[in-house]
């Protein structure tokens, strides 16, 4: 039988077709983790792992582990949950991160303690370099029948969001531990009573602030656990600080209050914070103390009063850097607390601030004292605390304050300078204050020493004033 041409062709290129189609394969997500250093400062970092999917299928669910050399430990971390043992971290992904689109990618982030970087990293069990998503069962080195480990369920979903608002000490805590770039915390009117720390750097152009009314109180009288000598925030250790930033940068605080704890506002090793409208009383030691290198910080239309309710010597209302003695633990800069270009504006400091309403210390320089009100009743006059401000940093502008003293206090001159370390305590400029002495203080501005300070002296120009002084403006000459 002959066999038409046409049916021939057609029979033929179908049986072309079956013999090159391709088998069929499941879609499959592929995974892979890769780490960056976001951010470096000069006792720890902010780290980023980003997690690609190079697959053709979504994956659900990531699990990110890695170790930590001795030294270092993470402190805070966001868009995680977060658990470990010793120096082993495991990160699995939040409620809202969990699903990674084929071609997409999820990030989570972190601070650390120190300078070590992760090692031995490992994702959904496998490589963090990457290759196809294990099984359910083979992505935990649990034995068969052994759910992975993992920590319960938060009762509410970790703060997300632009703004985020607060009305509990917990949601607080958990809001600053979890803080990202360009976030607001916002309190409701109410008391928050326990330990609150802020670890994310931020930046210039997405800072993180904290804000509320002057209803809303932050409180934190009773410190508890124990730390290292030098703090650091360290996990069960509350040192009793109201508010403390620490290892962070590009914070503002503002129009809250803070009472009733040991320190008030504790700035460590954080450049650029911003305490603006802040409520500062009732404090044990210090109001507010930028240490351990937090320069270009502010503090500004505040009011801070009743410090050093616990031990008057050391109630000084704003404290700026660190005595030379206490460099072994803050001097992280040139093995000083260079805690520079701090300003210090429009703020009302007193009555019974115990120590001096304003102390630079040596090692800092370039900051600004302006437009500041210094109330000078209540000052204790214990470990030498006898001036409104005492300037032992080099290069500040001291301009444009108003200071008075009435009895109750102890009360010596009302600007003082001091040079515990050699070339310091000089080059500080005064302009345009106005001092009320009470009839007890001796000068409105007392220089300690010139010949301290050779070639770099101190000045002190006609248009401040004084009256009621004992002596008279200053003891050094005046620049017209």
């Amino acid at each position: 039988m002959r066999i038409p041409r046409s049916l021939l062709l057609t029979v033929v290129a179908g049986a072309a077709i079956v013999l090159v189609a391709p088998l069929a394969q499941a879609a499959s997500a592929s995974l892979a983790a890769t780490f960056a250093q976001t951010s470096v400062w000069s006792s720890g970092y902010g780290g980023a792992f980003t997690i690609v999917n190079r697959g053709d299928a979504a994956a659900n669910g990531w699990v990110v582990e890695f170790d930590l050399p001795a030294g270092s430990s993470v402190s805070s971390s966001w868009d995680s949950t977060r658990t470990g043992s010793g120096q082993h971290y495991r990160f699995a992904n939040a409620s809202w991160n969990g699903t990674v689109a084929a071609g997409g990618s999820v990030s989570f982030g972190f601070n650390v303690a120190g300078l070590g970087t992760p090692v031995n990293c490992l994702l959904n069990g496998a490589p963090c370099a990457g290759g196809p998503a294990p099984s359910p069962s083979s992505a935990s080195p649990s034995s068969p029948g052994t759910p992975p480990p993992s920590t319960p369920a938060p009762s509410t979903p970790p703060p997300s969001g632009t703004i985020v608002d607060v009305s509990t000490a917990a949601q607080l805590s958990s809001a600053m531990a979890a803080a990202r770039p360009g976030q607001t915390i916002r309190l409701a009117p109410g008391t928050y009573d326990g330990s609150f720390i802020g670890t994310a750097v931020a930046t210039g152009a997405a800072p993180i602030t904290v804000t509320g009314p002057r209803t809303a109180v932050i409180t934190n009288p009773a410190p508890a656990g124990s730390g290292p000598s030098c703090p650091v925030p360290t996990p069960g250790w509350d040192p009793g600080y109201g508010i403390w930033i620490a290892n962070a940068a590009y914070w503002r605080l503002t129009g809250f209050t803070v009472a009733n704890a040991k320190k008030g506002v504790v700035v460590d090793n954080s450049p650029h914070v911003t305490i603006d409208g802040l409520h500062v009383h009732h404090i044990g030691d210090e109001g507010v103390h930028f240490r351990r290198s937090s320069s270009d910080g502010v503090i500004r239309n505040s009011v801070v009063e009743y410090t050093g309710t616990a031990q008057p010597a050391y109630g000084e209302g704003v404290y700026i850097g660190s005595a030379n003695s206490n460099w072994d633990c803050h001097g992280n800069v040139g093995g000083m607390d260079r805690s520079d270009r701090v300003e210090v504006l429009d703020n009302r400091i007193g009555p019974y601030v115990s120590a001096e309403h304003i102390d630079v210390k040596e090692g800092t320089s370039n900051g600004l004292i302006r437009g500041n009100t210094f109330d000078g009743t209540g000052i204790s006059g214990q470990n030498s605390a006898d001036s409104w401000v005492d300037v032992k940093g080099t290069g500040y502008l001291i301009q444009g304050n108003t200071g008075t003293f009435v009895p109750p206090g102890t009360f010596a001159n009302g600007y003082e300078t001091h040079n515990p370390v050699a070339g310091w305590g000089c080059g500080n400029v005064w302009r345009d204050n106005v001092s009320d002495l009470g009839g007890v203080g001796r000068y409105a501005i007392n220089v300690t020493s010139t010949s301290k300070c050779a070639g770099n002296l101190n000045v002190v120009y006609a248009s401040n004033t004084v009256s009621r002084a004992t002596t008279g403006l200053t003891n050094i000459t005046v620049t017209p």
